[in-house]
């Protein structure tokens, strides 16, 4: 770290033109931000159309400085906004300061705690149920089999669906958003004309009407449902939950947060869930000694394995807060306005962190705990992300059921590259294996672990 510039600055970066440099970062990230880090070192700053400036930090003391920064002065819910058109002005993610944090304390106590391993029987249930439908001897994609899982997790857990219909038409309209907002050309196409004027898309109002209708009609009724209180699903603890003034959350709230929930926990676990699986496959040693520890009922190695997965494949590379004022970052006073950039890819790649960074090795989590700026997947400070708990302890559910139940190989013993799928980065071939065995008997139910702490 260096010492601060007197007038405001931009580390230095690619001269590109600003169209090139976004098209680098759009198509290949990952290559493009290792290539840039090598050149430029742990601070670099990339031009992106309709954004301005980015800076990315990947050093663990500018990271801090950015996860400490007082919100008025980072603004991630501004550096959020391309998320406007699906998610809605009352989401918890596009909103801050005041806003942010009287929102974040209505929803964090279900997302939390003891409210978390209340979910562990359903998790478990629902993995169990999807893994013995697998097919024996040919080959098939783990992906899409844990995004059918998180799914049904939300809508269970989250949303508390009963009705059969209901259930029926949000498990086929659902993944019509998520493509959506999965659609490379749609999000292009979102970055060039601006949230805003996205928002008005009658293709999208198309895409998202039934299932806002679904969604509000759902709350109206939880609202008036006599078992209200004995319910343990999210949406029913945020039709209780009160502001500091004694008002309940609106319908548009409720909305924007049931849908803030499912794209933000759908396709992230889901993708580290297929990760998990591509990494173990290829690591036989790994697999079995998790296979070992956990018909031990042992939870050490499992939480190791969930982890150094988080660090190696993160779902998203980067997190962005906007400064409102000029503010210091590594060394450099940055200008109002510039997006700065925490890398969570760079820095779980930093050897100086983690010796033999590219080796999946979970046995360096039960030497050494995870650090608050140097194991970022959730990101950090006030807005480390809401369900990061809940997203930890449904991959714990899933890794446990999937190795008693299933005895999988890889189709290719090549790694899995990365591939961009806008919001996440997922295994390119979809984490393709062969189950040799499968257990179409569910064994018993393993008893939920502890729930983790707040963060």
């Amino acid at each position: 770290m260096t010492e601060t510039t007197k007038t405001p600055s931009l580390p230095p970066g690619p001269r590109w033109p600003m169209a090139l440099s976004t098209l680098a970062w759009w198509t290949r990230p990952i290559p493009f931000m290792a290539r840039m880090a090598r050149r430029y070192g742990d601070m670099f700053t990339v031009r992106i159309a309709h954004e301005g400036n980015w800076v990315f930090v990947s050093h663990p003391d500018a990271i801090k400085q950015v996860f400490t920064a007082d919100p008025r002065v980072a603004h991630a819910g501004e550096a959020n906004r391309i998320l406007l058109p699906v998610l809605g002005p009352k989401s918890v993610l596009l909103l801050d300061e005041a806003e942010h944090m009287r929102e974040r304390k209505l929803m964090l106590p279900s997302l939390h705690g003891e409210r978390v391993q209340r979910y562990g029987g359903l998790m478990t249930e629902i993995a169990q149920r999807e893994i013995a439908s697998w097919p024996v001897g040919q080959r098939f994609e783990v992906w899409p089999r844990m995004q059918a899982v998180t799914l049904e997790v939300i809508l269970h857990a989250v949303f508390g669906i009963r009705d059969a219909q209901r259930l029926a038409d949000l498990r086929r309209l659902l993944p019509q958003v998520l493509a959506w907002v999965s659609s490379f050309r749609q999000t292009f196409w979102l970055g060039l004309v601006g949230p805003e004027r996205a928002s008005r898309s009658r293709d999208l109002r198309a895409t998202l009407a039934p299932v806002d209708r679904i969604l509000i009609d759902e709350a109206r009724r939880r609202r008036e449902a006599p078992d209200l209180e004995e319910r343990e699903d999210i949406l029913s603890l945020l039709v209780q939950a009160r502001h500091e003034d004694g008002s309940p959350m609106s319908e548009d709230e409720l909305r924007d947060e049931l849908m803030t929930l499912l794209v933000a926990g759908h396709e992230t676990t889901a993708t580290a869930l297929a990760w998990a699986v591509e990494r173990l496959v290829r690591h036989p040693d790994k697999l079995e000694r998790l296979r070992a520890e956990v018909e031990a009922g042992e939870d050490a190695y499992l939480d190791a394995v969930t982890k150094e997965t988080l660090r190696l494949r993160p779902a998203l590379p980067i997190v962005l807060r906007r400064l409102t004022t000029d503010f210091e970052v590594g060394g450099h006073l940055l200008p109002a306005g510039t997006r700065v950039a925490p890398c969570i890819y760079l820095v779980h790649r930093r050897p100086d962190v983690y010796p033999q960074p590219q080796r999946f090795l979970p046995e360096r989590f039960l030497e050494r705990p995870a650090g608050t700026y140097t194991w970022i997947p959730f990101g950090g400070g006030v807005r480390r992300c809401l369900g990061a708990a809940f997203a930890v302890f449904e991959m714990k559910a899933v890794l446990r059921a999937l190795v008693s139940m299933a005895r999988l190989r890889p189709v290719d013993p090549a790694p899995e590259l990365t591939r961009r799928r806008v919001i996440v980065h997922s295994p390119s071939r979809g984490g393709a294996v062969i189950a040799d065995e499968i257990r179409r008997e569910a064994p018993a139910a393993v008893p939920a672990e502890p729930a983790p702490a707040a963060a």
